[in-house]
């Protein structure tokens, strides 16, 4: 039963965030629209066992919060007016679950789009859009979100509900706004695809390193948001970092999803239509003018990585110095230590440990296991091994992501 539990949650997690933008839309208010969902999951949990998850699982769960959602909005003394305002979606969400039809991926994107922009509306503060977002788009646990923010977990916990009781006391309105409010809300919307995606690339916990259907998600929206603002170089730039980035999923894991060090990556096996798309991308965002942003910069570092043959032939010295571009436009602890791994590489591991060493002392950095990781690398490139050793336990320690954990394992063994 435990097994058929786990399989129906993570079906959930993959499809919850289609299931509570399709519901927003009727609801017109996102916390509601969550607790739905999670009412299908119970739906679904008592009846698959049974049954068998569904051929389109989706809209099963999608069907049967909508159903929820019509009961809801029939009970409330405004029904004649929401039924008015929603016309189409109450016929759609009348189709039985077991046989509701696969959703058009064109409307799935467009509700997807208007849940980020309707969580990043102004009314909250930067820090709760972007948790608000994570956590109904990317099905991210306040756990999860919590390491992303390298915050406390009770922080980000009383961040979303009282993100939540804002939107639905302001009237906030579920859709893509138009003109200046777009613009606005920008910076967070980039801000919650870009860490969706990072989430999907490099799982913060769980017994897998990646978790594609997440990359697969934020590059589509990332896509969907350059076709809708395509005067705007930043979201051309995330665009094209996600694809480059995106081009690595299938080379970061070996055959039994172990995960390969880029230094060991096979090269032919980074997706090279992708990269393609990213380099069109970053072009895009180049012509469109102005000094480039921290997206554009992080596009460019994954094409340098992108055009080398072979990790012994990347650019590294330009690697470095487009994240010490990074540093000065966005200035943030892990793009330093992002940026010793380059200078060691373009240096030696000398001059990467003394940027290393300088960071030891920041408490943004205090749990976060990359720190010792990185550390424990450079100090084995010096041949101070058994400090190297050290660092890769203490790393080990520090992740909640069992694959990390067990490689960290296996270099601290030597």
């Amino acid at each position: 039963m435990s097994t058929e539990k786990d399989a129906v949650e993570a079906v959930f997690r993959i499809e919850a965030p289609r299931v509570i933008a399709a519901v927003a839309r009727i609801v017109r208010d996102v916390g509601i629209a969550e607790e739905l969902a999670q009412d299908a999951l119970v739906a679904a949990l008592e009846r698959w066992p049974e049954t068998g998850v569904p051929d389109n699982p989706g809209a099963w769960l999608t069907a049967t919060a909508r159903h929820r959602a019509v009961d809801l909005v029939r009970r409330r003394e405004t029904y004649a007016r929401k039924l008015a305002e929603i016309g189409r979606d109450l016929d759609e969400a009348a189709v039985e679950p077991e046989f509701a039809a696969a959703e058009d991926p064109e409307a799935i994107d467009d509700d997807l789009l208007r849940l980020i922009f309707t969580a990043c509306h102004p009314v909250l503060s930067t820090e709760a859009r972007i948790a608000l977002t994570l956590r109904l788009l990317g099905g991210l646990t306040t756990d999860e979100i919590a390491r992303a923010f390298l915050a406390q977990e009770s922080t980000v916990a009383q961040r979303i509900s009282r993100a939540k009781r804002s939107l639905a006391g302001a009237g906030v309105p579920f859709e893509v706004p138009y003109g200046p409010e777009r613009a606005a809300r920008l910076a967070s919307v980039l801000e919650v695809i870009y860490l969706v995606f990072n989430e999907g690339y490099a799982a913060t916990a769980g017994d897998d390193l990646v978790r594609p259907a997440l990359c697969e998600d934020a590059l589509r929206l990332a896509r969907v948001l350059a076709a809708l603002m395509p005067e705007e170089p930043e979201v051309h730039a995330l665009a094209a970092l996600l694809e480059i980035q995106a081009s690595r999923i299938s080379a970061r894991t070996d055959a039994t999803g172990a995960p390969v060090l880029l230094a060991d990556q096979n090269r032919s096996r980074w997706n090279r239509l992708l990269i393609r798309r990213g380099f069109a991308a970053l072009t895009r965002a180049g012509e469109l003018g102005g000094a480039p942003g921290p997206y554009a910069l992080q596009a460019a570092i994954a094409a340098c990585h992108a055009r080398a043959a072979s990790y012994e032939e990347t650019d590294w010295a330009a690697i470095a110095a487009l994240y010490r571009r990074l540093a000065a436009i966005a200035p943030s602890p892990v793009v330093e230590l992002n940026r010793a791994v380059a200078v060691s590489m373009a240096e030696g591991p000398g001059a990467g440990l003394a940027i290393v060493d300088a960071l030891a002392a920041d408490p943004a950095l205090r749990a976060y296991h990359l720190l010792p990781s990185v550390r424990g690398d450079l100090l084995e490139r010096l041949g101070r091994t058994e400090e190297a050793r050290a660092e890769f336990s203490r790393a080990a320690e520090l992740t909640r992501n069992e694959r990390e954990r067990e490689l960290l394992r296996a270099r601290a063994a030597g």
